[in-house]
This record gives structure tokens, sequence and C-alpha cells, in this order.
């Protein structure tokens, strides 16, 4: 089981930067998949970026050149630097995690198995 806790949502205006962490804690052997996920109000989760244990990345079409997912091991946290945002960026940013089998791409199409609570990323214009 692990255990996920995001943290640095807040407000920005369109054009800045967020970064979002994503502590996770409970059984962190090496293997594990993350990701970062976002729903926006009345719309339908979203699969942004995802890192493989070996660091291979994938992230959606609409984030790409402006979003990075990066992990540091050692303080077993994962990161979403977020820049140039965008109004439509606005949405709850979930933290995932899932023991490496599937794709990262199937994992962002399909979801994770384990989730964070969420934090609220707004973008005002």
């Amino acid at each position: 089981q692990l255990q996920l806790v995001e943290s640095g949502g807040g407000s920005v205006r369109a054009g800045g930067s967020l970064r979002l962490s994503c502590a996770v804690s409970g059984n962190t052997d090496t293997g594990y998949c993350f990701g970062w996920f976002r729903q926006a109000p009345g719309k339908e989760r979203e699969g942004v970026a995802a890192i493989d244990s070996d660091g291979t990345t994938t992230y959606t079409d609409s984030v790409k050149g402006r979003f990075t997912i990066s992990q540091d091991n050692a303080k077993n946290t994962l990161y979403l630097q977020m820049d140039s945002l965008k109004p439509e960026d606005t949405a709850i940013y979930y933290c995932a995690a899932e023991f490496r089998g599937r794709t990262l791409a199937m994992m962002l199409l399909y979801g994770m198995n384990f989730w964070g609570k969420g934090t609220l990323v707004t973008v005002s214009s």
C-alpha cells in the first residue's frame, strides 16, 4: 500500500507557474510508476503526466513543453512543475501510483491503483 499526499496547489494568473508536490509513504520499493491526473469542473478525469521507475516520462499533448514531471527518490516525493499556465489548466490535480507492468500511456488513459486526495489549481485570465 502507498499513501500519497499532494501539496502546492493555489491560484495563479495565466502565464504563471506552480510546482505541485506529492509525498509518498508506505511500501516505497523501486518499481512504482507515478502520475499526475486532473479533473476540471464538469469534465472527466484526464491523465497529465507519468514517470516510470527508470525515469521515462510521458505527457498528454496539451501540456507538452509546459509541464515537467520529476521525482526525488531520496525524499520520496513526486513533482509537477507547471509553467505557462492557462485558464484551461484549472482543475483538481491528483497524484497517483501503480507498480510497473502496463505502459505509461495505458496508465494515463485508464488511471492508476493508488491515489491522493488532490490539490486545487486555479488559473485566472
